[in-house]
């Protein structure tokens, strides 16, 4: 008998709840064009939807006329781009994940006491690109991204004495930990990030497809490519000898994938919505392979206000 196992917790969070659903309100109260800065979350299904419905993603705040509504995404911006908006006399609603928001405020308190500080990520992604922003340049200290083990072996900071971490929120306690024994090892007084700034949705994500590997042959990620969280699962299948594939939906499963499968999982990112997991699930039933019920590793009841403009 071919089965079929769907990890719990998956898809969205908290963060990616509420990024969308203030695209959505906004349009709702103000009507098209609602501007937003980069996409709102890394999903095409998203963001086609919202696109159909009048919001227009940009990349810089320059394609944005003056005077108009724009919603900054759920990765966060720098202060330079807060500033660049404020001198346009642009109408800015915040989806920044309150969870980003809260490490922003740590880099610049580090910065404020002239402290050097490392950021934990990936060179490039938005969330990185917007709390590499935060550091004060007027600091006395410095900030440094350190993406993996090898760049920690030969970083060298400015002010051992004070030197603080701090991570991109979509990596994971695994993700970190090689990296910041490493950094650790080299620099004895530095101080570690706390656990919750680390996204619990990231987290519980990679235990969940972690659960359902052990048992299964292949594990189809829902989520789209330039999905940092959707890949660090993908990756976690392939680590433990399991054939993984990224998808952004249902018609991206190939019979060649299937090939030998007796048992297979299915989990998403965090900004991949539910009702493409289901129908992943409904083509896998489809092709014979039968749901096995487990139970679900953590609950998940975290929620996040919108701005109170919009609410």
């Amino acid at each position: 008998m071919k089965t079929l196992q769907v990890a719990s917790p998956r898809g969205f969070c908290a963060g990616v709840d509420r990024a969308i659903e203030i695209v959505e309100r906004a349009i709702e109260l103000f009507g098209p064009p609602i501007y937003v800065r980069h996409e709102v979350v890394h999903n095409k299904f998203v963001v086609n939807g919202l696109k159909n419905k009048g919001a227009i993603f940009v990349e810089t705040l320059d394609e944005i006329p003056n005077d108009s509504i724009v919603i900054f995404s759920a990765h966060g911006v720098s202060k330079a781009v807060e500033q660049q908006a404020k001198d346009r006399s642009l109408t800015v609603y915040d989806a920044t994940c309150p969870l980003v928001t809260k490490v922003h405020m740590e880099v610049k308190r580090f910065s404020e006491n002239d402290n050097d500080v490392i950021l934990i990520g990936h060179e490039g992604h938005p969330e990185v690109e917007g709390t590499l922003g935060r550091f004060e340049k007027k600091s006395k200290g410095a900030i440094y991204l350190v993406e993996n083990v090898e760049a920690a072996k030969l970083l060298s900071v400015n002010n051992t004495e004070h030197l603080s971490i701090v991570t991109q929120t979509t990596l994971s306690v695994d993700d970190t930990r090689d990296i910041i024994n490493t950094l650790k090892q080299r620099f004895p007084k530095l101080v570690l990030p706390k656990k919750d700034d680390i996204c619990y949705a990231t987290q519980n994500r990679q235990d969940a497809v972690k659960q359902i590997a052990k048992e299964c042959d292949c594990v189809f990620v829902v989520g789209s490519p330039n999905s940092s969280n959707s890949n660090r699962l993908k990756e976690i299948a392939t680590n433990l000898q399991r054939k993984a594939y990224l998808i952004d939906d249902k018609t991206e499963i190939t019979e060649a994938m299937l090939v030998g499968v007796k048992n297979v999982g299915v989990t998403a990112g965090a900004s991949a919505p539910e009702v493409l997991v289901q129908d992943v699930i409904q083509h896998l039933k489809d092709l014979n392979f039968s749901p096995r019920s487990i139970d679900p590793l953590s609950e998940e009841n975290i929620t996040f206000v919108l701005p109170k403009a919009l609410r």
